[in-house]
């Protein structure tokens, strides 16, 4: 057996020690053995730990708790939709996304775009428990769709906010499915609001939502809730780049005024008619008011009428030529609206919000435009858009 001397035994514990410390400093954890035969040195080494703020840790805490409480409370009105169809005979699964239970009846507000093509539905709920659901009506205009299922106990619905109360930096939450990983909460905030995002048709969607809280394929269908657990927006699409379906940072809601709207008509009566004008544009720009020497900045361009639509019945008029101004091609010649029943029209998008919000088919409603120069009130009655 090797024997050391007392000098070389304290030069080694020296070593030791030194290494010790190194790998400690290194981040790693050396876990404390001890015998029954060792003996305690009587030396303990006491680490200052610094003490939190306690108001940082109490915002913290509130914040998660937030949170942790909204999830508790809203995971089981969020569901798993799998939407099948028939192929030579045999179901195949086509798609998979979200809902939200909307009321205490079983239906399940979704996205038209989810159910589309659909034969046979089925909704899971966040236990785990599977039924089948039927479609009640779907609305291509708004990409909004109801189905329908029969609630399990304990099931209650979600309630609707109110567009009023939102504004940009404000946190929100959604609650889906992204890539079938059922049950997942993502967390940001309302990026932009007032955006206007394609349809199912040729018709936008206005007032829609824009986030940066996660939104990625299967979240499609979900809602948006704001931090009280009320319903702002139905999840409905993404910014994507051509490579990857995955969210880029910028997702967009169908908002809760037109789900207000469209999805209780969808229930009674299976259909939502949408008012129609018949007018196609844009909205007025710099070389435009150049062109057509505006007296205006501001406004919405009449560039084309639809054939027997109201606008044209109305005597609207649309581009008549177009010119160069400033290396622009410009169309030139039509009507410029200013105003719609009184509410100022500074953008193509403001009488669009108008009508989708605030009138309905066979209503009469009265135009300001701006022809040769000239104000001038036009009176006409909305028409239906027809179906796609």
């Amino acid at each position: 057996m090797l024997k050391l001397s007392r000098n070389s035994i304290i030069l080694l514990s020296v070593v030791v020690f030194f290494a010790l410390v190194s790998i400690a400093c290194a981040g790693i954890t050396i876990p404390a053995v001890i015998s029954r035969n060792t003996q305690p040195t009587g030396v303990q080494e006491v680490v200052q730990v610094p003490t939190p703020n306690p108001s940082q840790v109490a915002i913290v805490s509130d914040e998660d708790q937030v949170l942790i409480d909204l999830y508790a409370r809203l995971n089981p009105s969020v569901v798993n939709i799998s939407v099948y169809t028939t192929q030579n005979g045999a179901l195949v699964q086509i798609g998979q996304a979200s809902g939200f239970v909307y009321d205490s009846q079983g239906h399940i507000v979704t996205n038209a775009h989810v159910v589309e093509g659909g034969d046979t539905y089925e909704v899971t709920f966040s236990d785990g428990l599977i039924r089948e659901a039927n479609l009640v009506a779907e609305d291509a205009f708004s990409d909004l769709a109801v189905i329908r299922v029969e609630l399990p106990a304990g099931v209650s619905p979600i309630p609707l906010g109110s567009m009023s109360q939102l504004a940009v930096g404000q946190t929100v939450v959604a609650i889906g499915n992204p890539f079938g990983l059922q049950g997942t909460l993502t967390r940001g905030i309302i990026s932009a609001l007032g955006r206007t995002i394609p349809s199912l048709t040729q018709y936008s969607i206005p007032e829609a939502i824009q986030t940066d809280a996660a939104i990625n394929p299967g979240n499609s269908g979900g809602p948006l809730l704001n931090l009280s657990g009320e319903v702002i927006g139905v999840n409905a699409q993404i910014e994507t780049t051509g490579s990857t379906a995955s969210n880029l940072g910028v997702g967009f809601a169908v908002p809760i005024s037109i789900v207000q709207r469209v999805v209780p008509a969808l229930i009674s009566d299976g259909h939502y008619d949408w008012p129609w004008l018949g007018v196609s544009g844009y909205t007025v720009y710099p070389a435009l008011v150049k062109a057509m020497n505006l007296p205006v900045e501001q406004g919405a361009y009449v560039s084309t009428l639809t054939e027997g639509g109201p606008a044209q019945a109305a005597g609207l008029q649309a581009t008549t030529d177009t010119v160069t101004q400033d290396g622009f091609q410009v169309e030139v010649g039509g009507d410029v609206i200013t105003a719609i029943d009184g509410q100022p029209v500074k953008t193509f998008d403001d009488m669009l919000v108008y009508l989708s919000l605030q009138t309905s088919p066979g209503q009469q409603v009265t135009l300001t435009i701006l022809r040769d120069g000239k104000y001038q009130d036009v009176s006409l009655t909305l028409g239906t858009r027809a179906s796609q």
